[in-house]
């Protein structure tokens, strides 16, 4: 079968909305992530703070990694929806679990401890993987 470009332009108003969404549950997840955190991402990365950016970019990528399979495997948007809300409880639960396992993470990355916050952004981009590979119908 031959598409034309007719057929690829028939679809552009369901690409706006889904990439829409996807980026306002990108922003969500950012913006809740950053209250839950006990410390401050973005002034620490403003003031050069690598740790914290390195921290800040693994879960933003780990979370990214489902919300692009859900956008992809989704039948719906309230699908996809439900799956970025899934998502983003791992990616809590995974932060929560790195600060087990590196007692004081939070001010380890104020201090600008890059070895931490590679294990933390590590540990939420894989966590963020396994669960897009999970999200397979």
């Amino acid at each position: 079968m031959q598409y034309t470009l007719g057929d690829s332009v028939r679809y552009i108003d369901d690409f706006l909305i889904y990439y829409a969404i996807a980026l306002a549950l990108f922003a969500a997840f950012t913006l809740i992530y950053t209250w839950i955190t006990p410390h401050r991402e973005f002034v620490l990365i403003r003031s050069g703070n690598v740790a914290a950016a390195i921290s800040m970019g693994g879960a933003m990528i780990g979370f990214s990694l489902p919300l692009s399979a859900a956008l992809e495997y989704s039948v719906n948007l309230a699908d996809m929806v439900l799956f970025a809300v899934v998502a983003t409880v791992v990616q809590l639960a995974t932060f929560f679990i790195a600060r087990a396992l590196l007692p004081g993470l939070p001010q380890s990355i104020e201090q600008g401890n890059v070895a931490k916050a590679i294990f933390s952004a590590a540990l939420a981009i894989a966590v963020g993987q396994l669960n897009a590979a999970a999200l397979v119908y």
